[in-house]
């Protein structure tokens, strides 16, 4: 009978000004498609991803066009070590530009998160390998917005990121 041996709390790292984007994919092509979903949504973003194969060979597969991207999400990729884990990292440009794109494509199983915030992965271990139970996105709620934080909600989206006009 299958028995959890270990649980761990692994602490993703990304550069200052990008974000991550934490998924499970199926399949060894998966690097190759969302490098196509990814450098075909933006002439300008910069990405590094890295796959956790969970078969065969079982290795770290990883691709992207920014070298300090593609060996931050090696390094995470490393760490997690889960089975079909897949890190993506970006700078210039948000995961709300992509995430769509990343839906999309086949092998995509499940996004665990998409943020520019700190990150823990609660990983689980068995006799046959390791899997990702859930993920720690930001900080706790800290009370219920203001009327004054509504306007600085608007603010930011309007004025200072672009959205919403």
């Amino acid at each position: 009978m299958a028995e959890i041996r270990k649980w761990e709390i692994v602490d993703v790292t990304f550069p200052e000004g990008s974000n991550i984007i934490l998924a499970h994919s199926h399949f060894i092509k998966t690097v190759e498609d969302v490098y196509e979903a990814l450098v075909t949504s933006s002439p300008v973003v910069e990405f590094g991803i890295a796959f956790c194969e969970a078969s065969g060979p079982c290795l770290i597969r990883y691709d992207g066009n920014a070298d300090d991207l593609i060996q931050k999400a090696v390094e995470n990729a490393e760490r997690l070590s889960a089975g079909h884990t897949l890190v993506i990292l970006l700078r210039k440009g948000y995961p709300i530009n992509v995430l769509d794109r990343i839906r999309n494509v086949q092998e995509i199983c499940r996004i665990y998160a998409a943020t520019a915030n700190p990150l823990q992965v609660l990983v689980f271990e068995t006799n046959q390998g390791r899997g990702v139970a859930g993920v720690v996105d930001g900080f706790s709620s800290a009370g219920v917005e203001t009327e004054e934080d509504i306007v600085d909600r608007k603010t930011l989206l309007r004025e200072v990121i672009g959205y919403k006009r």
